[in-house]
């Protein structure tokens, strides 16, 4: 990562910024270098694996990466992130697309353009320590750091109250956004919400040696693509095939494994205890055919009680909806884990109709 010094660049330069990667001092303010447009127009930082992608929707979308700088804590130095940054401000809430636990924006390739089509302002986002940032030198990647790095670039350039889209173990990173940042969000959409694992277990103790090991087996072909069929709801082989190489394009990054270590170390996402002090309204849609989160039974030890002082099991989904606030469910047929590429058409619908309604 290069630590950036840029004084008090003007936030229409800011936004302006693409692909750069270092900002130089000049006639007493700062001169943005860009890298210009790699081979295909995808940006220069990206993996050289992304030319092996085939799924158009990808390509397009990885073409309009960008890196913005964005404020590590009070500190003046800054973090090139990376990014989708919308064409235009619109009236109407801008909708902040994070992803799933070790992901990238590429995942809502399918469902940005729809989002772009129907007039909203969206931005899709990559969540410190995942996507592909300029992380050269490793900030830390725990939960805080993530929460405050999102903070800023909410405060440098989206600036108004947010519609806060999480998919997966995005919907715990939403929901400790919005609680902690709650002048931020204005409402929260949960797309097959993880939320209520307790951080990454007894992956926190593990020897350094035996985590990397770890990690390096998270990175293989083999096992992203059973996570791919899993996630999907009856997709050819060969779509899963690409999808996968999609999914996994992020881990070439030459951070990626360290920054992984460093999150399963910290402990990870428990907002187990946060999800009740939510007060914004809230969107969760589930995919009828999810195997990794809504079939999945929760038992809580303090809120709910059967008539014979039983544990009540219910499921994850079921769950969520009875102890936030002010939230409803919607259920989309025919799809799996990952309802906003599978179902692209419906969730953009859904999130449009939500941001829009009063």
């Amino acid at each position: 990562m290069a630590a950036l010094r840029l004084g008090s660049l003007p936030p229409a330069t800011l936004a302006a910024t693409t692909a750069t990667k270092k900002c130089e001092r000049f006639n007493g303010g700062v001169k943005v270098v860009g890298d210009g447009g790699g081979d295909n127009g995808f940006p220069p930082f990206l993996p050289k694996e992304v030319e092996k992608i085939k799924d158009p929707f990808a390509r397009n979308l990885a073409r309009r990466i960008k890196r913005l700088p964005v404020q590590i804590g009070c500190s003046e130095s800054y973090i090139m992130s990376s990014c989708v940054q919308p064409l235009v401000q619109t009236d109407p809430s801008p909708v902040v697309l994070l992803h799933c636990f070790d992901s990238s924006c590429l995942e809502w390739r399918r469902a940005y353009p729809l989002l772009e089509e129907s007039g909203l302002e969206a931005w899709a986002l990559d969540v410190l320590g995942w996507g592909f940032s300029d992380l050269g030198s490793l900030p830390p990647c725990n939960v805080a750091s993530k929460r405050c790095h999102l903070y800023q670039l909410w405060k440098s350039y989206i600036k108004r109250p947010m519609v806060l889209v999480g998919p997966s173990l995005g919907a715990a990173v939403a929901i400790d956004f919005a609680v902690n940042y709650p002048e931020a969000v204005e409402k929260l959409v949960l797309i097959n919400p993880s939320v209520y694992a307790e951080g990454t277990g007894n992956l926190a103790k593990l020897p350094k040696v035996v985590a990397y090991v770890g990690v390096s087996l998270l990175k293989t072909f083999p096992l992203r693509l059973y996570a791919n069929l899993l996630a999907f709801d009856g997709i050819p082989l060969s779509k899963s095939v690409d999808w996968t190489n999609v999914g996994r394009l992020h881990c070439h990054m030459p951070w990626w494994k360290d920054a992984t270590v460093n999150f399963m170390a910290s402990g990870g996402y428990n907002v187990v205890s946060q999800i009740k002090q939510v007060k914004q309204k809230t969107l969760i849609i589930c995919g009828e055919n999810d195997k990794i989160v809504s079939n999945q039974l929760a038992m809580d030890h303090t809120s709910y009680h059967s008539t014979t002082s039983d544990l009540f099991l219910i499921t994850i989904l079921k769950r969520l909806l009875f102890e936030l606030p002010n939230a409803r469910m919607q259920r989309v047929p025919d799809s799996g884990h990952l309802t906003h590429v599978d179902k692209p058409r419906r969730v953009a619908k859904l999130i449009s109709d939500f941001a829009r309604a009063k």
